[in-house]
């Protein structure tokens, strides 16, 4: 007893969201399913690039009880094209179509850094969540925009941008870093009037390989630093390929590890690319967080 009490002593936080005029309240972690509507995202089984495969993925992931959809247009992976503004919202906008009419009742997030996108996806094509990862770095506007869409913001940490990212990872202390520059961009956000705030340490995004697993280790400093929910995204990436000597399409159980993991550091939040695996992890967890 005591040694488990020692393992989950960081628990599950309550927390809400506004989603479209209404405060819902969370008593338990969210999952988040991906839906890549991209020709190049890194794992391949992702990749959705027409009305069909975008339907048989988003059955897949409501069966399985997914509770958020996570559509994006634009590849973030290293060494992706570059996808203009358009391109990514008519992807984007085919993604939204599909979701709407299959599961108008599940939550949709939509994974752009661009303002301009965000505001035609929330204003005219339905979408809850916006989800940045440059935590608006990469667009001056997306702070008020966010806040005059009044929708709750994926704040992730990424420095410079999806091509030059890896180019940036030297930390004095990578948890401690990650926090302070993390925390100024929630300054900004507030200054803005953004009111829902998710954080995302950013695992890949601007860290080695070892700064991704001393994040994971340290996850819990983040649910003490901050009161906003925080979600994880760890699915399928190199952080657990490369030590395991895998592919992506091996890396499921993996994921299920690093999954569990950050459930037991306060994880509110787990962004995947296997719906059925994380829900399975979500529901055990929680028989342990009581």
């Amino acid at each position: 007893m005591v040694i488990s009490q020692h393992i989950f002593q960081t628990m599950f936080r309550q927390f809400s969201l506004n989603i479209r005029g209404k405060l819902r309240v969370f008593d338990r972690p969210l999952v988040m399913g991906i839906v890549n509507v991209t020709p190049d995202s890194f794992y391949g089984r992702s990749r959705n690039y027409c009305d069909a495969e975008i339907i048989s993925k988003v059955e897949q992931m409501v069966e399985a009880g997914v509770d958020i959809l996570d559509v994006g247009g634009y590849s973030s992976r290293p060494g992706a094209d570059d996808v203009c503004t358009d391109r990514e919202l008519r992807r984007v906008e085919m993604g939204l179509g599909v979701i709407k009419k299959m599961a108008p009742d599940v939550m949709v997030s939509v994974d752009t850094f661009r303002s301009e996108v965000a505001s035609a996806c929330v204003r005219g094509l339905g979408a809850d969540i916006i989800n940045d990862i440059s935590g608006g770095t990469l667009d001056e506007m997306m702070p008020a925009t966010v806040a005059e869409l009044g929708v709750p913001y994926v704040l992730m940490h990424m420095r410079g941008n999806p091509t030059t990212m890896q180019q940036h990872t030297e930390y004095d202390d990578v948890t401690a870093d990650v926090i302070g520059e993390l925390s100024e961009r929630v300054r900004v956000l507030r200054l803005a009037g953004v009111s829902d705030i998710i954080l995302d340490p950013g695992f890949g995004f601007s860290k080695t390989m070892e700064q991704n697993y001393e994040l994971m280790r340290n996850l819990g400093a983040f649910c003490e630093a901050f009161d906003e929910p925080l979600l994880v995204g760890v699915s399928r990436k190199s952080m657990i390929t490369k030590p395991l000597g895998i592919t992506s399409d091996e890396a499921l159980n993996g994921t299920t590890v690093l999954n569990t993991l950050a459930l037991a550091s306060g994880a509110s939040i787990l962004r995947v690319h296997d719906v059925k695996e994380a829900v399975e992890a979500v529901k055990l967890f929680t028989l342990t967080d009581n």
